[in-house]
């Protein structure tokens, strides 16, 4: 498979600013993709055609004018449809809100159009980041552009799959128990939960109000870096949001990835993929592959031992089908037919929790964050899996997957921990692998430094999927 010719963002951003690049032209092949591929791949609830074709117009003449703003300015992106965008409908992908309309952007919303991205639209994404992958909804899931009949991951599914086939350069997630990583893996980009308050919350549908992370999702390590800098930042009208210096979360991304690792000390949490939940070969192979590769870089890996993923998935689906109920709960009550059913079943689960589960998983994740710091004490940075394997058929997603086994993303939504899944190749159908990074509490510099060394010295970024011809 060729090269693409989809510049990512930083790439785009350069081309702006030397004016080789227009706004205009970069939107409009945009626009086109998603012309040609959107009918299969359902990635856009709604899509917000000509206001981008102004915002880009706009973008070029401010740019010829002054300049641009930053590396987003006259970049298109979109947004899951759990951000609120005033003017614009902001449905969570469900038919509760099929028609209501926002009188506000939420917080990222904003600092992203101050940045001078141009958005395309809304994304598609489970019901409510919840309920999905779901066929009895007002608009059909999304699917996986590197084989359609395949999964996307959740529940940020809409913006895996637009990044992936360049239909947009980057876009936003939410990530509750794994839903920023979970489609970037599957779906063959970069994606990050920043630490728990790094980004503002403010204007997005809640999940659990005690796990919810908003975060960037790219083509590559460098553009979630470069989405993460507008994003992130102290907002007061987000009561979990952490008053924390924001640091240049590029400045580390060393030319060519070269003394990005040098000297970390990185934990490999091997009886997360090898026994609490087995990964396929090809997954294993693609994390030995990076612990091997951060070896010859300079850095020290060893294993390193945390509570059992059973343990983390318990305690991270309690609270949040607990939280979750909570909020939905009248609706349930008065209407619960307008729900999908994957959500009204799922949501009920949780209204089956009392007061004495609740504070039990609370408790329960106090003891599992300790005693992740204890063992991480003198290690930088863990390395694990995302998934077990490739991305299963769509249609034989099961709706309790989340119950029958553990997932790799919920430990840091319990610790609040920054995380990145990256591309570790592809597996023998073709479909794309990833590993995890995770990283220490607001320490998302090295993370992104780490994950950008080893996307760089590997091929995976040249390669899109076969749909895009």
């Amino acid at each position: 498979m060729s090269a693409s010719p989809i510049p990512t963002i930083a790439e785009a951003a350069a081309a702006i600013a030397a004016r080789r690049l227009s706004p205009v032209e970069l939107t409009e092949a945009c626009l086109g993709r998603i012309e040609r591929l959107d009918g299969t791949l359902h990635a856009f609830i709604r899509l917000e055609a000509e206001a981008a074709r102004a915002a880009a117009r706009a973008a070029e003449a401010r740019i010829a004018r002054d300049g641009p703003r930053g590396p987003l300015d006259g970049i298109p992106i979109a947004h899951k449809d759990i951000y609120c965008t005033a003017g614009i409908a902001t449905t969570g992908h469900s038919r509760l809100l099929q028609d209501w309309v926002p009188r506000e952007d939420a917080t990222t919303v904003r600092l992203l159009a101050k940045a001078g991205a141009v958005v395309l639209g809304k994304l598609a994404t489970h019901e409510f980041a919840l309920g999905g992958p779901s066929f009895d909804l007002p608009w059909p899931p999304a699917r996986n552009p590197w084989n359609p009949e395949h999964f996307t991951g959740g529940s940020s599914s809409g913006t895996g799959a637009a990044v992936a086939a360049g239909l947009v350069l980057g876009g936003t997630g939410s990530d509750t128990a794994g839903s920023i990583r979970l489609p970037a893996s599957l779906c063959g980009i970069a994606g990050l939960k920043p630490t728990y308050g790094r980004c503002s919350r403010a204007g997005v549908l809640p999940l659990s109000q005690s796990l919810d992370h908003t975060g960037p999702m790219a083509w590559t390590v460098e553009d979630c870096a470069i989405l993460l800098q507008a994003m992130a930042g102290h907002d007061p009208a987000d009561p979990a949001s952490a008053d924390r210096p924001v640091p240049d979360f590029r400045a580390g991304l060393g030319q060519g990835g070269k003394g990005g690792v040098k000297g970390l000390r990185i934990g490999l949490v091997r009886h997360f993929h090898e026994r609490d939940h087995p990964v396929n070969a090809a997954t294993l192979a693609g994390i030995e592959g990076a612990a091997e590769f951060f070896r010859r870089e300079g850095a020290e890996v060893r294993e390193v031992t945390l509570p059992g993923l059973d343990a983390f998935n318990a305690c991270a689906w309690a609270i949040m089908l607990a939280e979750a109920f909570s909020i939905h709960e009248v609706a349930m009550r008065r209407e619960p037919d307008r729900f999908g059913a994957i959500l009204r079943d799922r949501l009920a689960l949780g209204g089956l929790l009392g007061a004495a589960d609740y504070l039990a998983a609370q408790k329960a994740r106090r003891r599992l964050v300790a005693a992740t710091e204890a063992a991480t004490a003198d290690v930088d940075l863990l390395l694990t899996a995302v998934q077990p394997g490739e991305a299963a058929r769509i249609d034989a997603v099961s709706p309790w997957a989340f119950l029958e086994r553990p997932s790799f993303t919920t430990p840091c939504n319990v610790t609040g921990w920054p995380a990145l899944s990256v591309c570790t190749g592809f597996g023998a159908g073709g479909l794309p692998l990833a590993m995890q990074l995770i990283g220490k509490p607001f320490a998302e510099a090295g993370l992104l430094r780490a994950g950008h060394a080893y996307e760089v010295a590997h091929g995976w970024r040249a390669r899109r999927p076969p749909l895009l011809g």
